[in-house]
């Protein structure tokens, strides 16, 4: 089995340059106040059947009257399950989301019996890489492309019916899965029920809440005052990042790379082992309060050895400029 892309980045962290943080200068995510992270976090929603995954971004947006909210890959109507929604400058994060692995638990019906033993051998051909045809209605362009299926496992059969679990890359159609599947059966299927289950390091353990949770959590807020319940259903927007390896910089870095400058070895403090060329990493301070992502131009390896050049080609920025300043204040 190949290494699941979407469980937290457990690799050891390498040191590069010891370096302490200021208190005076930005804050630990668990300490946001409920007011910011009301413009800064991501639920874990589970979408019910029946509105789009937009119709469900929508939804939250209206309840908090924001004017952002974006969600982390799309689910028919039929479809139900976890579905991350980002709100106001959190917004940016489910790109990284949209990239990140899935799991599903689906039902298959046949359209004629089949022995166990057949359908079990069948199944585990559809492991590793396999090719795809997107569907007439769907969201890219028609053509062949490869995709990844990491794992694939039967949880229960009963007659025509095969209710299997699937962890996969971004991007594969679960109704298609099951088409092929079918086919090479030689029996035909088809996609009875649906369900997603992960989405990278979110799923339906990590305080999954409905529509009418987030709606009666903040009238809670707003009417009596009370922000136990939203904050119980609050992510802070690092929640995202788990799946990514990451490169942590000294407090003197951090502003430049609000403003965009890439980031450079001399400013980094300690970094995740494993880091390849062409990684998707996250930059963070030292409080763990994420500043940016990137796409590695250099491996672990060769951040360590070097003391010059351009470590990190920076995709996106999400801390605000001044956060921290360019030279620490003299007390």
């Amino acid at each position: 089995m190949e290494k699941l892309p979407f469980k937290p980045v457990n690799e050891s962290i390498l040191v590069k340059r010891k370096a302490t943080t200021s208190p005076k200068f930005g804050c630990h995510p668990e300490e946001r106040s409920t007011e910011e992270l009301l413009h800064y976090c991501i639920f874990n929603v589970d979408k019910p059947k029946g509105p789009t995954s937009h119709q469900v971004s929508a939804y939250a947006q209206q309840i908090f009257g924001l004017k952002k909210a974006g969600h982390s890959g799309t689910l028919d109507p039929k479809v139900t399950g976890v579905l991350p929604i980002a709100i106001g400058d959190a917004t940016k994060i489910v790109q990284s989301l949209l990239l990140a692995g899935k799991e599903y638990v689906a039902l298959m019906h046949l359209h004629k019996l089949m022995p166990p033993e057949q359908i079990q051998k069948t199944i585990t051909h559809f492991i590793g890489k396999i090719t795809q045809l997107p569907p007439v209605k769907s969201a890219v362009k028609r053509q062949l492309r490869e995709r990844t299926i990491y794992y694939l496992d039967i949880l229960d059969i009963e007659g025509q019916d095969i209710l299997f679990k699937v962890g996969c890359q971004a991007g594969t159609y679960i109704r298609k899965l099951i088409h092929d599947m079918g086919l090479t059966l030689g029996c035909g299927a088809h996609m009875a029920e649906l369900r997603r289950t992960r989405v990278a390091t979110f799923d339906e353990s990590t305080v999954l809440c409905t529509l009418h949770d987030l709606r009666d959590a903040y009238w809670f807020y707003q009417n009596e005052h009370t922000d136990k319940y939203l904050r119980s259903l609050m992510q802070p927007v690092e929640k995202g990042v788990e799946h990514m390896h990451k490169i942590w910089v000294t407090d003197t870095t951090a502003d430049p790379l609000c403003h965009g400058s890439n980031l450079k070895v001399p400013g980094i403090a300690e970094l995740h082992d494993g880091i390849e060329e062409s990684t998707p990493v996250a930059i963070m301070t030292l409080k763990n309060e994420l500043i940016a992502t990137g796409t590695a131009l250099m491996s672990s390896v060769q951040i360590m050895q070097n003391e010059k050049g351009i470590a990190v080609s920076l995709v996106r920025v999400f801390m605000k400029p001044d956060t921290y300043p360019k030279m620490e204040k003299k007390s």
